[in-house]
């Protein structure tokens, strides 16, 4: 059976930390759906456009073995709805892979699951994560569990090659 991966982002996307996990995750024969608010296509930080497979309403979370969320300025957004608030708290309750570069993290602040879990993300939020309970740690990449976050772009290498480490567990 074919593994299913959802990354959940929205406009203003931090270009690269969209496009390589999905190219990372489809090199390893995962199928990758995109979901967000709208249909149609979303846009980010530097221009680049993907097509929306689905919107978060049509998204059945159980179809999925794991959730990446990017950052850049949309996690802002998707923060605010609380489908993918659901989503999110889902995969931790079914201990399904999560990975969260940059400021995707915040999604997991709003959706209430990083409370003692030992992450990572862009420095400008660092103390939100911290405040949120999470036990911080300035890595380019933190595994716990089945949560994979990492820092910023410079951070991908290290991030794709642990989202690929989990689908293999």
């Amino acid at each position: 059976m074919q593994l299913k991966a959802l990354i959940i982002s929205a406009d203003n996307f931090e270009d690269m930390e969209l496009f390589y996990p999905l190219h990372r995750l489809k090199e390893e024969g995962v199928a990758v759906e995109v979901a967000s608010m709208k249909e149609g296509a979303i846009t980010g930080k530097h221009g680049y456009s993907i097509h929306v497979d689905l919107t978060l309403a049509e998204v059945k979370p159980e179809e999925f073995d794991m959730l990446v969320l990017p950052g850049g300025r949309a996690p802002e957004r998707v923060r605010l709805e609380e489908k993918a608030l659901e989503i999110a708290r889902y995969f931790f309750n079914e201990n399904k892979p999560v990975a969260a570069i940059c400021h995707g993290v915040q999604v997991l602040i709003s959706a209430g699951v990083i409370r003692g879990r030992k992450a990572t993300c862009f420095i400008g939020i660092r103390d939100d994560l911290k405040s949120a309970g999470a036990r911080y740690e300035d890595k380019e990449v933190v595994v716990d569990g089945n949560l994979v976050t990492s820092r910023n772009p410079d951070d991908l290498y290290a991030f794709g090659r642990e989202l690929v480490r989990k689908l293999r567990t």
